[in-house]
């Protein structure tokens, strides 16, 4: 594990790795466990303007829930009559 003195952040080596046809790469448990994932799990690479974010969450559901918690907001008295 390398420290990054720029920002003081962990940052971590990631070794490339031949799977099938396809090159993967392959996360320690530590990266595992700060991401909060497991074998299975998926994760999200989206690039930014210094490089690339990896992270557990997905950006199109974010962008769902918003929208749904504005109705939910707008309609909430028709929910509550629903619920009952």
């Amino acid at each position: 594990m390398l420290e990054c003195e720029r920002r003081g952040e962990t940052m971590l080596k990631l070794k490339l790795t031949k799977i099938g046809s396809s090159v993967g790469v392959i996360l320690p448990k530590e990266a595992l466990s700060r991401l909060k994932v497991d074998k299975g799990d998926s994760i999200f690479l989206s690039e930014e303007k210094d490089g690339f974010r990896v992270t557990p969450f997905d950006p199109e559901f974010e962008r769902a829930m918003q929208s749904a918690r504005k109705v939910m907001k707008r309609r909430r008295n028709a929910l509550r009559e629903l619920a009952k």
